[in-house]
């Protein structure tokens, strides 16, 4: 069993502790005495786990992840996992998109995203044997053209990193070469974790049930409901005991201004103008707290202005793009993309399920590389995704004020949708963190003086809420209609350098 430096929980972290290990335990998993039992058919099970930011979600998923761990629970990944044996129980730890599932990675906590696990890689047979032997469940293989040193890196990868696709290709494969395509999942497993699930549609609540008979649904109250739903978040129907609503924890020694700033938006007295004057203070005595004047252009370029309204996101699209000079017609390498789905026809079912897996589903955050070896292709870096290296049939959209139809400076016949990403939405931004966050305050202004409402609370303060608690360590609260000059041209230095990371060619639609 794994030690670990004990935690002290606040009061109601503990008894949540309790109530998920009691859940766990009528499931078959006694974390008090690392037992595991078979599995019980019976009725499934859904708690949630509610608290705003600051509240210690985090912190007690990570800790249930690894007591489950200590006594045995097989943690999937979503991108192997092996053969099914009897006695097996199994973990998901899940987010809804790559970035929200790379905070949890950061933090030791090996999540993926809700369409990797929906979603199965199907592997050729003869490396399957690697991954067998990689995951102690079968002898060392003897494979055609891979020497012993080949095999000799795998294992070390993997020993450092439990990652079948990162070791394969550390003995020099491609993706291409091991993962033959795709396929829905036939076979449940036992329980899931899910993080970020405020964001969590009916339709991917109802499949997550479909796979898990064990349920746990970490989400902030405070955030936006997903579009479409009325404001209600899926939790809002879990009553009793089943709910357990975590609050602040507050240590002088971890006091945060950027979290006294979201937790003040609670006081039903609170106006806009009374809450810019708390950030103005805040920025006086901290400078975790910035008020700016214009927005940041080089901050832009890894760290999207959020905004409310989409003529302010696509005005400062616009001038982000004049700021360093990008032509018109063509893309920068270094510029910033979201991805905004994938247009295949239904025939290519199984092509966009293989773009969508290698991490280009909508919302996902993309850096552009450059052009591919085929017209149409672009090479991105998929941020937050595993392995983030992929080239893809691209079809880029840029917007411009005031016209309907966008720019397109190229397009593959049928593929992955682009549109950039040096400004988003407060809505897209969910599920996501940045070291760095500059929120646009003319448009929250905005929201305020439109007197709108969402699930009984004034919008301005859901969307000022969200945009804020993107911020790890600085908040930037931008006042006017204004960029600063660039420092530095745009580049791509700063993306990590994994030399054995898996880099995947999906390819577009064959031609008709």
């Amino acid at each position: 069993m794994t030690q670990h430096s004990p935690v002290t929980f606040s009061e109601d972290q503990a008894e949540a502790h309790d109530r998920v290990s009691e859940m766990l335990r009528l499931s078959g998993v006694n974390l008090d005495d690392a037992l595991l039992t078979p599995v019980a058919d019976g009725k499934s099970q859904v708690m949630a786990v509610v608290g705003k930011a600051g509240s210690g979600k985090t912190l007690l998923l990570a800790e249930l992840y690894r007591a489950l761990e200590d006594a045995g629970v097989d943690v999937i990944s979503g991108d192997w996992e092996g053969k099914r044996r009897k006695e097996r129980r199994t973990l998901a730890i899940l987010a809804p998109t790559n970035k929200a599932a790379s905070v949890l990675r950061n933090r030791g906590v090996p999540a993926t995203t809700i369409h990797r696990i929906l979603y199965t890689p199907v592997y050729d047979p003869e490396y399957e044997k690697i991954a067998e032997w990689l995951a102690g469940n079968g002898e060392r293989p003897e494979i055609e053209g891979l020497t012993d040193e080949a095999l000799d890196r795998a294992y070390a990868f993997y020993q450092a990193q439990k990652s079948v696709p990162g070791a394969l290709a550390a003995a020099g494969l491609r993706g291409s070469d091991f993962i033959t395509g795709w396929k829905r999942r036939d076979d449940p497993l036992d329980i899931g974790f899910v993080d970020e699930s405020s964001m969590l549609d009916e339709k991917q609540f109802e499949d997550l049930c479909e796979i898990f008979p064990t349920l746990v649904l970490f989400g902030d109250p405070a955030q936006l409901a997903p579009v479409g739903q009325s404001g209600k978040m899926i939790f809002d129907d879990i009553k009793g005991p089943r709910k357990q609503v975590l609050h602040r924890i507050h240590r002088q020694e971890e006091d945060n201004p950027i979290l006294d700033l979201a937790h003040a938006l609670a006081d039903e007295a609170l106006d806009f103008d009374g809450f810019e004057r708390m950030i103005h203070q805040a920025a006086a005595r901290d400078d975790r707290v910035v008020v700016a004047p214009r927005a940041n252009a080089d901050l832009m370029a890894r760290s999207p202005v959020l905004v409310w309204r989409n003529k302010t996101r696509v005005r400062l699209i616009q001038a982000f793009r004049s700021a360093f000079h990008a032509p018109e017609t063509e893309l920068l390498s270094g510029e910033p993309l979201i991805c905004d789905g994938i247009e295949l026809p239904l025939k290519h079912r199984k092509k966009r399920i293989d773009l969508e897996a290698r991490g280009l589903i909508k919302g996902a955050q993309c850096v552009y590389l450059g052009p591919g070896k085929r017209p149409g292709f672009s090479r991105l870096h998929v941020l937050g995704a595993e392995d983030p290296q992929v080239s893809a049939a691209s079809i880029v959209k840029i917007e411009k004020p005031d016209e309907e139809e966008p720019f397109i400076p190229f397009a593959a016949r049928m593929g992955a949708t682009f549109l950039h990403g040096a400004a988003v939405t407060i809505h897209k931004a969910q599920g996501s963190q940045w070291p760095e966050v500059q929120v646009f305050a003319p448009d929250i202004a905005a929201a305020a003086w439109a007197g709108r409402s969402e699930a009984g609370l004034p919008l301005w303060k859901r969307l000022a809420y969200v945009a804020i608690t993107r911020a790890e360590t600085r908040l930037h609260w931008v006042t006017r209609y204004a960029m600063a000059r660039p420092h530095a041209e745009l580049s791509t230095a700063d993306l990590p350098a994994k030399p054995t990371a898996l880099t995947l060619e999906a390819q577009g639609a064959p031609d008709a």
